[in-house]
């Protein structure tokens, strides 16, 4: 995901900038106007494709579309942070945002057991995990996907959030995604084959109660070593939150990232429930490049990885039926209604050319990462770990590896890292 703090509306430098500095997170009070033109045009927006994927398509559908809003919605208020938690804990020391991370993850867990292991799902879906292949591919993508998750940035879900809210710099962070999942299925038959073994998923071993009480003792022994961790460093203090209460605060204000936290493993769970399957972000953006590259004429159906027959089938179908797009598209769109109705949507149109270069080179090794490791901090990570699959908490680690070779590797764009005497918003 994004790195929240470098996409909150209250900054005083550019986005991606070097050295940013922080301020309180916003509240009502001193959030801008409601920008009443803006919101209006994202609600017609949002109802006429709920009405589109509603009549095309079914009720299924039209509910991911829905759910994918409300994930725009909490993402945005909440600046729940994937990139930036890793950037506090590597650079300073300070473990809070991991610790978001594991309520987020332990939430999920704890409602996709209650669903796989029921095996209830809604319009005839029956809810599985997502177990991905342990080998070469896993480890090396996760790695390359942590290091790009610095240089650009941004994440899988954090990039559509931000570009949903007017943050014009990670526009291209966005296209680079696009660009290294096409540069993946171009060159498919060259990482096909790579070594690996078969998904491992705890449940298949011990049992949906049993994988779920391993994954919780495990996230608690990671939130204590957290604290530990932290204790060591004494990182800097973390910036206000706002203090307003009510309406106001929900609508226009931020969110606890524990409260965050907890919404979006709700509406995570609501997916599985939905569809059958987790939340999953970046297989889309493969298809959107197919589908653009199809439209001048060119002809990425013939590449091996199309040819697949679950791809092939996606390929020829409508970006509106496909399930990760619908999500995709709802978080875009609902991320610009929180930030329209919060009066702090802006699309900057100054990049400084290494800043540029940086969420462009960041966003082809999110792309390019992601296919590898055949998913994301959202579809590998979060849906990894919460459905007890293995190949979860090995993208974790790798991308956390990734994540410090992309510290070291941020200056050469210009772009800061934390400092032990920075305060962290």
């Amino acid at each position: 995901m994004a790195t929240m703090t470098d996409l909150l509306p209250a900054r005083s430098t550019n986005l991606l900038s070097a050295a940013p500095t922080c301020a309180p997170r916003p509240t009502p009070e001193d959030a801008g106007p409601v920008q009443v033109g803006p919101l209006a045009g994202f609600a017609v927006v949002a109802a006429v494709l709920l009405w589109v994927v509603g009549a095309e398509y079914g009720a299924q559908k039209a509910t991911v579309l829905a759910l994918g809003l409300g994930l725009g919605l909490a993402l945005f208020h909440s600046r729940f942070g994937f990139t930036s938690a890793w950037r506090q804990l590597v650079a300073v020391g300070n473990g809070s945002g991991l610790r978001a991370h594991a309520l987020l993850l332990g939430t999920t867990a704890t409602l996709a057991a209650l669903l796989i292991g029921t095996s209830t799902g809604l319009f005839g879906s029956s809810p599985v995990p997502a177990g991905a292949p342990i080998g070469v591919g896993l480890v090396l993508g996760s790695f390359i996907f942590g290091v790009g998750m610095q240089i650009g940035g941004a994440c899988a879900s954090g990039t559509l959030f931000a570009v949903g809210s007017g943050q014009a710099s990670i526009v291209l962070t966005l296209v680079g995604f696009i660009l290294g999942s096409v540069l993946y299925a171009w060159q498919f038959a060259l990482v096909d084959n790579l070594p690996s073994f078969a998904p491992i998923v705890m449940a298949d071993h011990i049992g949906w109660l049993g994988s779920w009480i391993v994954t919780i003792v495990v996230l608690a022994l990671i939130v204590l070593g957290s604290r530990a961790w932290q204790s060591r460093h004494n990182p800097p203090p973390t910036a206000a939150v706002a203090t307003s209460r009510g309406l106001g605060r929900i609508m226009r204000g931020s969110w606890p990232m524990l409260v965050g936290a907890v919404v979006l493993a709700v509406l995570a769970a609501g997916i599985l429930l939905v569809s059958g399957g987790t939340w999953g972000v970046t297989s889309a953006f493969g298809l959107w490049g197919a589908k653009a590259l199809q439209a001048i004429g060119l002809h990425p159906e013939a590449w091996a990885y199309w040819q697949q027959p679950a791809q092939a089938a996606q390929l020829q179908a409508s970006v509106l039926a496909d399930k990760t797009s619908l999500t995709n598209i709802g978080i875009i769109v609902g991320a610009a209604l929180a930030a329209t109705a919060a009066g702090t949507y802006s699309l900057r149109q100054r990049i400084p050319i290494r800043t540029a270069t940086a969420a462009l080179l960041g966003g082809v090794l999110l792309g390019v990462g992601a296919r590898l490791a055949s998913g994301c901090n959202i579809g590998a990570y979060l849906g990894g770990i919460s459905t007890g699959s293995l190949s979860g908490w090995i993208w974790g680690l790798a991308a956390l590896v990734g994540t410090w070779v992309g510290l070291k590797l941020r200056p050469l764009f210009g772009l800061g890292n934390p400092k032990p005497n920075d305060s962290v918003c």
